[in-house]
Formats: C-alpha cells, structure tokens, sequence
C-alpha cells in the first residue's frame, strides 16, 4: 500500500473518529482520536519526526496558552462571576435581563475564551432565573448562542479565530473592522429571535434549587483589576508590529509573577487537552496535505464549477465540515486550501466557522459547556429545543456575514 493510501485512510478515519466524538468499545474521546491518528501518520512513516514538528503552527500554539493564562486571571479573581452577577438585577425583567445577558457574554467572549465565559456564566444564570421562577432555556441558549457569536469579532475571540489570524497573517485592527459589523448584527438577530420564540413563556417554577447552589469563585477586586489592565495593554500591543504570540507570552509571565496565587492554580486551568488537540491536528493535516489529498478534492469541485474562493461555496462547505468535524480541525482543512492572499475570505471563514457553532448542540464546545453545566441544576436543554433556535439563528448570521462580504468586497 503507497504511503498516499496510508495518509488518506487514517486521515478520514481520524475525521470520522472526531465527527462520531468516540470509539465503539474504548473510552476515548476527539482529542485522543486526533492524537492516535498523529501517532499513526508517525508510525506507518507517511510523516517524518521532523515533518511532523514543523507541521505544529508554534505561534499559534504559543498565543491559545498564553490567552488561556489571561482568562486564568480572570476566572479565579471572580471577575466572570462579578459581571453575571451585575446582571442579574434585570432577572424581573425577561426581556431586559436577556439583552444584558447576550450584550456582557458576547463583549466578554470577544475578549477571551467562549468556552470559559458560559463555564463561569451558566452557574449565576441558572440559580438566578429558577429564584425568579423564570424559564431557564431561553436564557442559558441566548449565553451560548452569544458567545459563539460574539468570539467572532476578534482574533483572540475563539481558538479557530487565532490559527486564522496567525497562519493569515491578519491585522488585529483591520480583523475587528471587518468582522465586528456583522456580529452586531447577528446579535440583534438572536435576541429578536429568542424575544419571539418565547414571548409568553418566560415563566416556569417547576425546577427547584438543591443545597450549596452558590460555588462560584468570589470576586477579588485587585486581582480583576490587574486581569483588566493587563488585557488593556495586551490589545494595545496587538496594534502593533510586534508578534502576538510574543505580545501575549509576555502578559502570560507577569501574570504568574503573582504573590496570592500559585502557579499550580493559574495553570489548572490551562486547557491542555486542547492545546493537545490542535497539535495532534495540525500533524494528521499535514499528512494528507504532503501527498496534495485535499488540494485533489478542491480541484474536484473546481471541475464541478464549484470555486473554494467563493464567498458561497466556501461558506456552505465550511458550515458543513464545522458540524460535521467542529469548527476547529474543519478550518486547519480550508486553510491548506484556499487562497491565503484572499483576506476577505479569511475574514468570512472566520465569522461563518464560529457562527455554524451555533446550528446544533455538537457544533460548538461553549454549547456542550453550557448543557453539562445546566444539567448540574436539573435544566435539561433538548436537541431539538437547541435546534429552534440555533437553526434560524445560524441561518441568519450567515446570511449577515455573506451579505456584509458582498457589501465590503
């Protein structure tokens, strides 16, 4: 069998292995799936040791590590749980309290890590709108929905926004002004949308608190000051010449000179596991990529009248293969496969990735967050009950960010 054969058959199954979140018979999840086919491509020698450490985007490795050191920062100073907790004094107003809601966790997630915004969210939200006898679906899907939608506006927003940027080579500015836009106006959407859907039934008492319902991290003023002064200066440097990662690794350091909290504490709650993943996929890409797999399959569709660079076609496949894959390992795919020097494609790949997020419940990790967290307090948010909102809502995002890419470009 030529090492072709053996690149694309543990390249599709690995993909199948991550789009299926498991293996029949072994207790193994997507990120130990994308490190057995790494192993694997290593092992058959369709990679080499030192083709699979240049296939590791460092940079973009370097940047996601030290901006989840940042939102160590904030999490354990309570800064998460301070600002969900400002909002809640709306809880007697549905209609007012969700707009609070989808406004602090779309800014919060544009800033840093979605997944960590509905992590420390979901908590606050949940004991809030069961004291208030208020349905808890709407509002725990606005926190999720938003979040997705509001990490599109920035680089450091979500962990495909960063690859785009780094490997794009893409202006912090000039990224903001050109995906800010259409996320405002998503956001807008989702909140009309959940406005209408559940008109008239925002109330629900059914669910009951259980005891020590409030364990959540206290809020340290200093400690999210320093969070919020460092973040301040951290985009201040992204508008500079200087490289983001070296930018980011910098404020990362100061952050673990710290005389209250260990380093231990802060690096907990580094997700390692997906640092991991994104290694392990940036090796099983380059495997198919050295033997030009998936530039066949572009030059298929080209055949087919189907052009990647456009702003349809890339939009629809990249939709597909973020539901199908996630948004991650689907936008390390197009990457090696579409025109680099075509920004506004960059820009759309990055709003339209983070946007399928929100179709179904698998589309995002913030989303599974936000159900495991909810169930914790007996909130049991449906498939089909995400779907009714996620459907239009994604639908319409996309519509936004084509419609803007059209207007723009």
């Amino acid at each position: 069998m030529s090492l072709e054969i053996i690149a694309a058959v543990i390249f599709f199954v690995t993909y199948a292995g991550i789009a299926l979140g498991s293996i029949p018979g072994l207790a193994i999840d997507r990120t130990g799936i994308a490190v057995l086919g790494a192993i694997a491509m290593l092992a058959t020698g369709t990679l080499s040791e030192n083709e699979a450490w240049k296939a590791i985007d460092a940079p973009t490795i370097l940047l996601l590590y030290s901006l989840m050191v940042l939102s160590a920062q904030f999490t354990l100073g309570g800064f998460y749980t301070k600002v969900a907790l400002s909002i809640v004094r709306f809880v007697t107003r549905p209609g007012v309290f969700l707009f609070a809601l989808i406004l602090s966790s779309a800014l919060l997630s544009a800033v840093v890590a979605n997944d960590i915004v509905c992590l420390a969210f979901t908590p606050v939200i949940c004991v809030s709108v069961i004291r208030a006898s208020l349905n808890p679906i709407p509002f725990v899907l606005a926190l999720s929905c938003s979040s997705n939608i509001g990490s599109a506006a920035t680089i450091m927003g979500n962990p495909q926004n960063m690859l785009i940027g780094q490997v794009g080579g893409l202006h912090f500015r000039e990224f903001v002004l050109w995906c800010l836009p259409p996320t405002i106006i998503s956001l807008v959407v989702l909140y009309f949308i959940i406005l209408i859907m559940y008109r008239g039934k925002w109330r629900d008492g059914s669910i009951v608190l259980g005891e020590n319902a409030e364990g959540w991290p206290r809020y340290d003023s200093h400690q999210s000051g320093k969070a919020l002064v460092l973040t301040t200066g951290l985009i201040v440097l992204f508008f500079t010449s200087i490289p983001r990662e070296v930018s980011a690794l910098t404020v990362a350091g100061i952050i673990l000179c710290s005389r209250k909290m260990t380093t231990r504490s802060i690096l907990g709650l580094v997700d390692w596991h997906l640092i991991t993943l994104f290694c392990a996929l940036f090796i099983v890409v380059q495997g198919v990529v050295k033997y030009g797999i998936p530039q066949s399959g572009v030059q298929l569709l080209g055949t087919l009248g189907y052009d990647i660079n456009h702003p349809f076609v890339l939009s629809s496949v990249t939709l597909v293969l973020s539901n199908l894959v996630s948004n991650v390992p689907a936008v390390m795919l197009l990457l090696k496969n579409i025109d680099l020097e075509h920004t506004k494609n960059l820009y759309l790949l990055a709003l339209v990735s983070t946007y399928a997020g929100n179709l179904f419940i698998i589309g995002s990790i913030a989303n599974l967050i936000m159900i495991e967290q909810a169930r914790i307090y007996d909130i049991s948010v449906s498939f089909w009950s995400h779907a009714r909102v996620g459907i239009p809502v994604t639908v319409a995002s996309i519509l936004v960010a084509l419609g803007w890419a059209f207007l723009v470009g």
